[in-house]
């Protein structure tokens, strides 16, 4: 596998949003965007305004509520601003003229700032005409080096983000140094709109979340077949590459937890519960079950690689804040795999892991790009450890010819990792795949085999998923195809619609015909307009829809529409049934 077989095209705004430059250019742009409020809101006080991923925000305290209205008065003014070209200069100031500063100029937020900074600190403002913020910078030279700015929404944020501190005005915003480039990140931004998941699941009936359960997502029966049949390939690929299903339990005690490192490094993420007055908690992740059962048997060098495979339901806490559809919930299934190795078998079990993972992406048609993140700063084990397993990650992704980009620090506590980020068919890239190598929980859950010299010594292991997250994969994939899937997966494959009633026996003969040869199909046999059916199937997304009327039952045939190819015409059943079964076996996207 070539690095060009699976390098994602990158747009012109992509490749700015991913340099240096970028948090530069927007933490640039959120001064400008203060300064404009302060020219039409005085009394606004001034909290943060950092840059983010994909633009910019800053908090404001303001009795007045910010309208639409107000966003478009505001980009005016800002633009104004940049035509102005008005060069930002940076100066220090003591700890006590810095307060003394804020408080004349009635920045309280700023003040509280500045006092909890140490009394070393050196203290920078940078000032563009009227208009003065406290800030380490940097900063572009002068308001002209920006040229294309949205203001994109307003929101509430609790000053320092503590519930228990004033609500503030968020406003949201993006800029880039082309017309251009914004014109096709905000087109970017239209279409995923179009594609919502959350939206297109409500219309096919694919999901729900309930305020009874907010976070913690229901699947309706068209939303199981799609979730049955990507956990059936799931299931045939594992078996395939030598891999055994095994399953743990959603509930174990709170020693394991304290043994496996979680507890010091990931417990506020957790959810606890007593049992027997014993304290518990619920998997947020599915490893140290996996150890258990490694644990059960003493295994022999011979026996390795071991492979074992989990469709694992975990749960995680999440704030309320941050919960988003299937793209972020507090319960959800990782596909996970857990692979018990020697030493000298660690490079190609990753190329293995890595070959898999690419043949699943670009089954779907996903280009994807690799990073490696290395050691962070809450880490256990040795640096030794630590060294030899990313130094077995890079030679790994070397020896595949793979480009990486260096992600410092980000690694799981337990060890470095490699994480694939995919491209769906707008632009928009999601992190999936990763590959984990660990030599820590072998060491604190005491895994041992024997050698070839008779005796015990330690393995090393990879945590490994490749959709990440069952439902978060379904609403990846349900804004990429925009609820269109494949034939393999689509709920309903085939609608057989009737012109009038008195056909329905006809389609029901087909339905019986379609079903016996194993395909998803409905009948639509209402006694309405078909041109109205049509259009209601085509909402369903519905892969083939067949017409049946007077013509089709004399001949046997039927009339077929796919979504993909268009109108196809007139064909028998079995001339449908063999192209959809060459379709559904080669999983063509």
């Amino acid at each position: 596998m070539s690095n060009t077989a699976v390098q994602a095209p990158v747009q012109e705004f992509k490749v700015f949003e991913e340099s240096e430059d970028s948090r530069v250019y927007r933490h640039t742009t959120s001064h400008i965007l203060a300064q404009a409020v302060k020219h039409l809101f005085p009394e606004a006080k001034l909290a943060i305004g950092p840059a983010v991923d994909n633009g910019f925000y800053y908090d404001f305290d303001l009795e007045h509520r910010f309208t639409d209205e107000d966003l478009a008065a505001l980009e005016k003014e800002m633009k104004k601003i940049t035509k102005q070209n008005i060069p930002l200069e940076r100066f220090e100031l003591p700890r006590e003229e810095a307060i003394k500063f804020m408080e004349e100029k009635d920045e309280p937020y700023k003040v509280e700032l500045i006092r909890d900074l140490p009394d070393d600190a050196v203290i920078s403002f940078y000032k563009q005409g009227d208009f003065t913020d406290l800030c380490a910078g940097p900063h572009k030279g002068s308001t002209g080096a920006i040229k294309a700015i949205k203001l994109t929404s307003v929101a509430g944020a609790y000053w320092r983000g503590d519930v228990n501190n004033k609500m503030l005005q968020r406003i949201y915003g993006t800029s880039f140094p082309k017309q251009a480039m914004l014109d096709d990140y905000l087109n970017m931004i239209e279409e995923a709109k179009k594609r919502d998941h959350r939206k297109i699941g409500k219309e096919m009936d694919l999901f729900a979340l309930y305020d009874e359960g907010p976070g913690f997502p229901f699947f309706m029966p068209r939303g199981m077949v799609i979730r049955n049949e990507l956990e059936a390939f799931w299931r045939k690929a594992h078996v395939e590459r030598g891999y055994q299903e095994i399953k743990t339990p959603l509930i174990l005690n709170e020693d394991l937890w304290h043994r496996s490192g979680h507890w010091d490094h990931y417990q506020n993420n957790m959810y606890f519960t007593k049992i027997d007055d014993g304290d518990y908690a619920i998997k947020p992740m599915n490893c140290p079950g996996s150890m258990l059962v490694y644990k059960r048997k003493l295994y022999s060098y011979r026996d390795f690689p071991i492979r074992m495979g989990e469709l694992g339901q975990v749960h995680r806490h999440e704030l309320s804040g941050a919960l988003h559809g299937l793209m972020r919930v507090r319960t959800f299934t990782q596909d996970d795999a857990h692979i018990f190795m020697l030493k000298e078998q660690i490079k190609d079990e990753i190329i293995g892991v890595i070959d898999f993972i690419d043949y699943v992406y670009k089954l779907f048609g996903f280009p994807y790009h690799v990073e490696l993140s290395t050691r962070p700063e809450d880490s256990m084990g040795s640096e030794e450890d630590w060294e030899l397993a990313t130094n077995g990650l890079k030679e790994a992704l070397e020896e595949k010819g793979i480009e990486y980009v260096i992600n410092e620090g980000d690694g799981a506590f337990y060890g470095p990792k490699i994480d694939f980020h995919l491209e769906d068919c707008i632009g928009r890239t999601w992190q999936c795949g990763t590959i984990q190598l660990d030599f820590q929980m072998p060491q604190r859950f005491d895994l041992t085999y024997i050698g070839s010299d008779g005796e015990k010594h330690r393995p090393v292991m990879i945590h490994r998923v490749i959709f990440g997250s069952i439902e978060r994969f379904i609403g990846i994939l349900t804004e990429h195809f925009a609820g269109k899937f494949p034939l393999w997966l689509a709920p309903t494959q085939v609608k057989i619609l009737t012109v009038t009633e008195q056909f329905n026996d006809y389609a029901a003969e087909l339905e019986q015909k379609f079903r016996e040869a194993g395909l998803r199909v409905e009948t639509d046999g209402r006694n309405e307009k078909i041109g109205y059916k049509i259009r209601e199937a085509r909402n369903q997304r519905d892969p083939y829809i067949l017409v049946v009327g007077e013509k089709e039952k004399e001949a046997g045939t039927i009339t077929v529409r796919s979504s993909k190819e268009g109108e196809l015409g007139e064909m028998t059943p079995d001339a449908l049934i063999a192209k959809l079964t060459e379709e559904i076996e080669t999983k063509a996207c």
